[in-house]
């Protein structure tokens, strides 16, 4: 087993809403009523079903409640037991599933209120992403402007299904936000559920859903590079969260090659995606989805050629691995240290973080 560094940032915390009623007191009167009168009791998306194994480990699933929502649970769990002294918290709750733009973004500013008052206020080592109403640009931006006042907040949050591809122009003042103000961009595996998952039509199994978020990431990694989101934004940082990572070597490869033949057609790419992708675009660590045998895990990072993309994660509490073998073996120690401590904050221009 590789063991851990003390020290690393956990680039993916999983704090749960423990019911929809947790926001209340995080909402004006309008939107407190609004709740109450309709009568909504929570906001649960199938990206991640309560009872099923891959949404909690079951050393992580506690006896009452949401898996991820007691605070001295993940503090034993994950913080204390990998040594983090940073780790930053995407909340996974279904805000981003609500039609109502005025409804997604009172929700989404509840939730952001509510991250910083019980769990960052109560741990220092914590950090946060600011979850954003997408379908109001302009509502998405004032959120990123207001929360970007508190300097915990490293990380704006998107999902990576979402109601049409990320590249497109009309979210680039999300992204310039993002920039201006040294937030990096991540894009989490999960979806607002307006459009069916595949691209063929919705499935009719959860392991549809699970494994079509592979296909969504390269979509929408090449939407983000075709469209010209980094050549109007070359300092932009955007972490792929939950993403898998074994797929780039080949998707890259064929990405490169249609880019070359037909180049003339996006003039603005004026970089190969595997410059991009190596100076703009970082994945968390977990899932890690390759075989357990260190000899082909390196000869796939040798396949990558580079040592900078990964992040380390746990994705606590879901269940990627057992016991507390968070990192795959056979890494090297100085591949560790890049994963753990080197990466995320050259990812994260706002963590802070002093090495003993």
């Amino acid at each position: 087993m590789t063991s851990p560094l003390p020290g690393g940032v956990d680039c993916d915390l999983h704090p749960a809403v423990p019911h929809l009623t947790s926001l209340l007191p995080y909402m004006n009167d309008y939107w407190r009523d609004q709740v109450t009168t309709r009568g909504m009791t929570d906001l649960v998306s199938q990206s991640y079903p309560t009872n099923s194994p891959i949404s909690s480990r079951s050393d992580w699933r506690p006896a009452q409640g949401k898996p991820g929502s007691d605070l001295t649970d993940m503090q034993k769990q994950a913080l204390d037991r990998f040594g983090v002294a940073y780790g930053i918290c995407n909340p996974l709750y279904g805000v981003q599933m609500v039609f109502s733009e005025d409804m997604q973004d009172a929700f989404c500013r509840a939730l952001n209120d509510w991250l910083a008052k019980e769990w960052l206020d109560k741990d220092d080592r914590l950090r946060g992403s600011i979850v954003i109403p997408t379908q109001s640009v302009e509502k998405s931006v004032a959120e990123i402007e207001r929360c970007a006042k508190d300097n915990r907040f490293v990380q704006v949050l998107m999902l990576v299904m979402g109601d049409m591809p990320l590249g497109k122009r009309v979210y680039w003042p999300i992204y310039a936000a993002a920039e201006r103000l040294g937030l990096a961009v991540g894009i989490h595996a999960g979806s607002a559920y307006h459009n069916p998952p595949t691209s063929i039509g919705w499935g009719s199994y959860h392991i549809e859903d699970y494994v079509a978020q592979a296909t969504a990431f390269q979509t929408q990694l090449t939407s983000l590079i075709v469209e010209g989101v980094f050549a109007r934004h070359p300092n932009l940082k955007m972490v792929m969260l939950e993403s898998g990572f074994t797929w780039l070597p080949a998707y890259l490869w064929r990405l490169h090659k249609f880019w070359r033949g037909i180049r003339m057609e996006t003039p603005w790419v004026d970089r190969a995606p595997l410059e991009i992708v190596r100076s703009n675009i970082r994945f968390s660590l977990q899932p890690v989805d390759a075989p357990p045998d260190p000899a082909t895990l390196n000869r796939l990072f040798d396949h990558m050629q580079s040592d900078e993309l990964l992040l380390f994660s746990t994705d606590y509490p879901h269940w990627q691995f057992d016991g507390d073998q968070v990192l795959p073996p056979g890494l090297s120690g100085d591949l560790v240290r890049k994963i753990m401590i080197d990466n995320p904050l050259a990812t994260y221009g706002r963590l802070e973080v002093v090495l003993a």
